[in-house]
């Protein structure tokens, strides 16, 4: 059985496609400072070079606030432009003081 197993995960292309020696690497990430109010300590950080989902979003932009210990994980486009992040931001309901 252990056999039968092996030789089908070898012939599966699912499993080909999910082992890591075929998935694409992860892009280098950017520091992304976020103008806040005194006494708030907020700070973004995007990581690029995602493969695409069918929305077309390939980046993850990571909020985080190290007053209130939490960490928000927004799915974006490379292609955004800083007024669509000020946007994205600022519809959140958590982003109001």
């Amino acid at each position: 059985m252990k056999r039968d197993i092996a030789y089908f995960a070898a012939m599966c292309p699912n499993c080909q496609r999910v082992k890591v020696e075929h998935q694409k690497q992860g892009g280098m990430t950017q520091e992304v400072n976020i103008p806040t109010i005194v006494g708030s300590d907020k700070h973004g950080l995007l990581i690029t070079g995602l493969p695409r989902t069918h929305r077309q979003h390939d980046s993850i932009w990571v909020i985080v606030d190290s007053v209130t210990k939490s960490a928000n994980f927004l799915v974006v486009k490379t292609t955004n432009s800083a007024e669509d992040y000020a946007k994205l931001y600022m519809s959140r309901p958590e982003s109001t003081p």
